[in-house]
């Protein structure tokens, strides 16, 4: 497997690197994680009823994501959570390193990428670079070079937020 730093080098994608203590959840990457330019995001991996088709879905950092409403807006039928092993055999990384550059560990494209339509109206966004330790903030241009360069096609969508209590 080609490294990954190696691979946005020799496709001249640009990135800022900030270096921080390991975060697990948004809520930690908050506190952690230093002030940075660009949109703050949540990855979540998620899998079909039959674990046959598998999902990353990019949102940004603060939407409550509404998993049963999510089914039918991508056309899947009941989604859940994958499990750590599933996570580590399709995109390579571990819980808590989530993030849209592991579809470089996704070949084959067996991993269908979903990013919110909102988040993705940014100018520069947020993601770990397959681990925990650090954050890159990366341009617009600069991601869709780097999914473009991964053989990955996007599905923007309204992804459907979980309504306040009232």
């Amino acid at each position: 497997m080609p490294d990954f730093f190696q691979f946005l080098a020799e496709n001249g994608i640009a990135y800022e690197r900030h270096d921080h203590p390991p975060v697990y959840t948004v809520d930690e990457a908050s506190r952690l994680v230093p002030p940075l330019p660009g949109a703050k995001t949540k990855n979540l991996f998620l899998r079909d009823k039959k674990g046959k088709q598998h999902y990353l879905v990019v949102v940004p950092a603060g939407k409550r994501v509404d998993i049963k409403a999510l089914s039918g807006a991508i056309g899947s039928n009941r989604l859940s959570f994958g499990s750590p092993e599933r996570l580590k055999k399709y995109l390579g990384v571990e819980p808590g390193a989530v993030t849209l550059f592991a579809i470089f560990n996704d070949p084959e494209h067996l991993v269908e990428l979903v990013v919110d339509q909102s988040l993705w109206q940014a100018a520069a966004f947020q993601f770990h670079p397959l681990v925990n330790t650090a954050t890159l903030v990366i341009s617009r241009n600069n991601l869709n070079r780097f999914i473009a360069k991964t053989g990955h096609e996007p599905k923007i969508v309204d992804v459907p937020e979980i309504e306040e209590d009232r």
